[in-house]
C-alpha cells in the first residue's frame, strides 16, 4: 500500500512536524482524496509518499510543494433555463454554491462565459459574456438551443470547467405594439438623451426606468430595483433627457414602460450606457489672432469650461489644421497635434489669409469629434522694408547727435571766448585803462559820447593781474597815466584814489 504524509508552512506555529494524510494511508489505488485535510487555501503545503509491502518499506518519495488555491480547478456552475416570449432567462448559480466549506469565497469575482449554438448537424457556436441573471436574445422563434456556462477568474488567469449541456426550445415573442421599440441612446459632451418609436396610435404614455449596473453582478433579484428618472414620467415625447442619473463612472441600464390609457403597460428592451464609451465628444471652439510673426490659435474644450469630465476623464488632445485661403487649389493643409488649448504657428507668409479648424479627440477611448469651424485671418502686409528704412534713419541720426553734440559745445566755448575779448558787456573802470586802454577805445565814439557804465572791480582779477605786474611799475604807470591828460576829468579824480586804495588794499 502507499502512505502518505503532509505538513504546511504556519508561520505562527512554526509547523515543521510531518503528520499523516487522513485518506490517504494504506491505499492500494494511485490516487486519494486528501480534500479534508486542507483547511488553509493559500499556506503552502509539502506532501510526501512511500510505499510499504509487508515489512518492507521504501524511501520517501521527493517532497512536492503546493499552494491549494492556485492549483485548484474551478469547478462547473449551476444553470437553470426558463423560455418566456422568444427569449432564454437564466440564472446561474457561482461553483461550491451548495458547499459548506468554499474555497472560492469572493464569488463575485467570477465572470460567466456563455456557450449556446441551435440542436442541429450544422450548429454555429456563439459566445458571450453573461451575468448571473440574465436574458438571451436574438433567438429563431421555435427552435431547440443548447448551451453551457463556465466561471472565470481573469485576474488570476483562471477558467473552470463547463456546467453540464442543457437544452430548451424558445417560443414565439408576441408583438405588442403598445412597448417602445427601437430604444437608442445619443450622448454629445455628457449630455445624454434617450429615444424610442411609437406604434400605438391611441393615448400612451411614458416612463423612463433605470437600473445601476453593478447590480446585475450580484445574485439577489434585481428586477424590484428599477428606479424612476426625474423628469421622465407620464410623457408623451418619444424623447427624454437622463443626464441628472449619470454619473462618469459605473454603467447603467435604460428601458420604457408605455402605459395606455386603460393602464396597460408594456416594457421595451433593455439598453445599456457606459458613459464615457456611449458618450460622444463634440467639436470644440476656435479664437485666432496674429502678431507680427506667429499665429495664435485659443482652443475651449467641448462642451465648454463647465464640462469638467470632458477634460478630466478624457484627456483630450487636439488635431490643428491650417492652410493658406488663396486661389491656387494646390495650397498644402498643414496638421499638427498638441496637448495645450493654445497653440502657435509660425513661418507666416505676409498680407495672407490663413484658415484654421481644430479637432479633438482621445487617444484611450478611440473618440474623436468632427473638425470645428473654420476661422480665418489675414496676416498683415510686409514690414521688413519699412523696418529697415526707420531702423537706418534712426542709426543716421544717432551718430549725428553723437558727432554733433561736441562739436556744437566747442564752438560754444569759442564763442563765449572771443565775445568776452572783442565785445565785453561793461567798460573797464578809468584807473585800469591804462593797461591797453587805447586798444579797447572806441575811435568811432568820442569821449564825452561814450556811455559808461558802473563796474566794480573783482578782486580776484585785480590779483591775478597785480601778480603779473611789478607793484611799482603799476604805480609809474598810473602816476604816467594821470600826466598824460587823456582822461583828466575833475569827476574822476576821487574814483582814482579811491581805486588805487583799493587795490593797495586787494593787494595786502
Amino acid at each position: 500500500g502507499y502512505f502518505l504524509s503532509y505538513r504546511f508552512e504556519d508561520f505562527e506555529a512554526n509547523g515543521t512536524e510531518w503528520k499523516e494524510l487522513p485518506g490517504c494511508q494504506n491505499v492500494t489505488r494511485m490516487e486519494c482524496d486528501f480534500s479534508s485535510a486542507i483547511t488553509k487555501y493559500y499556506d503552502k503545503h509539502h506532501v510526501r509518499i512511500r510505499a510499504e509491502r509487508g515489512e518492507e518499506v521504501s524511501p520517501w518519495s521527493s517532497i512536492f510543494d503546493m499552494i491549494p488555491y492556485f492549483i485548484a480547478q474551478i469547478g462547473p456552475p449551476g444553470i437553470e433555463l426558463q423560455s418566456t416570449n422568444g427569449v432564454i432567462k437564466i440564472k446561474v448559480s457561482p461553483p461550491e454554491a451548495n458547499q459548506v466549506r468554499k474555497m472560492w469565497i469572493a464569488h463575485l469575482r467570477f465572470k460567466y462565459n456563455l456557450v449556446i449554438w441551435e440542436n442541429s448537424s450544422n450548429a454555429e457556436f456563439r459566445s458571450q459574456s453573461i451575468f448571473p441573471t440574465d436574458i438571451i436574445d436574438d433567438l429563431a422563434p421555435d427552435t431547440t438551443y443548447c448551451l453551457k456556462v463556465q466561471a472565470t477568474l481573469p485576474l488570476d488567469a483562471q477558467e473552470g470547467l463547463f456546467s453540464p449541456i442543457r437544452c430548451v426550445k424558445t417560443t414565439r415573442k408576441v408583438n405588442d405594439i403598445l412597448c417602445a421599440t427601437n430604444v437608442s441612446v445619443l450622448a454629445l459632451n455628457m449630455k445624454f438623451h434617450l429615444h424610442w418609436n411609437n406604434q400605438y396610435k391611441q393615448h400612451v404614455s411614458y416612463n423612463v426606468q433605470y437600473l445601476i449596473g453593478y447590480l446585475k453582478k450580484l445574485d439577489d433579484d434585481y428586477s424590484v430595483k428599477w428606479l424612476k428618472v426625474p423628469g421622465c414620467q407620464n410623457i408623451t415625447d418619444t424623447q427624454c433627457s437622463f443626464s441628472s442619473i449619470i454619473n462618469s463612472t459605473g454603467f447603467y441600464y435604460l428601458r420604457v414602460q408605455a402605459v395606455n390609457e386603460y393602464n396597460k403597460s408594456c416594457l421595451s428592451n433593455e439598453v445599456k450606457v457606459d458613459p464615457l464609451t456611449t458618450n460622444e465628444i463634440g467639436p470644440p471652439a476656435v479664437k485666432v489672432d496674429i502678431s507680427d510673426v506667429l499665429l495664435h490659435i485659443q482652443i475651449s474644450p467641448p462642451g465648454g469650461s463647465e464640462s469638467e469630465v470632458m477634460r478630466d476623464y478624457y484627456d483630450l488632445s487636439y488635431r490643428v489644421l491650417y492652410w493658406k485661403n488663396s486661389s491656387n487649389n494646390e495650397e498644402e493643409i498643414k496638421m499638427k497635434e498638441i496637448k495645450q488649448t493654445i497653440g502657435t504657428v509660425s513661418d507666416l507668409t505676409p498680407a495672407t489669409l490663413y484658415c484654421v479648424k481644430v479637432q479633438a479627440f482621445s487617444e484611450v477611448y478611440n473618440k474623436s469629434s468632427h473638425y470645428s469651424k473654420e476661422e480665418c485671418i489675414k496676416t498683415p502686409g510686409d514690414k521688413i522694408l519699412p523696418l529697415i528704412i526707420l531702423a537706418t534713419f534712426v542709426t543716421a541720426l544717432i551718430a549725428v547727435l553723437l558727432v554733433a553734440t561736441p562739436l556744437i559745445f566747442a564752438l560754444y566755448e569759442v564763442y563765449n571766448k572771443i565775445k568776452y575779448v572783442f565785445f565785453p558787456s561793461c567798460q573797464p573802470p578809468l584807473n585800469i585803462e591804462g593797461f591797453g586802454g587805447q586798444l579797447l577805445s572806441s575811435p568811432y565814439l568820442s569821449t564825452t559820447e561814450e556811455p559808461i557804465e558802473n563796474c566794480s572791480i573783482i578782486e580776484t582779477i585785480i590779483t591775478e593781474e597785480v601778480n603779473q605786474i611789478d607793484f611799482k611799475d603799476y604805480k609809474h604807470s598810473q602816476q604816467s597815466s594821470r600826466d598824460s591828460g587823456n582822461y583828466s576829468n575833475d569827476d574822476d579824480t576821487s574814483g582814482s584814489k579811491v581805486s588805487d586804495e583799493t587795490l593797495e588794499k586787494g593787494i595786502v
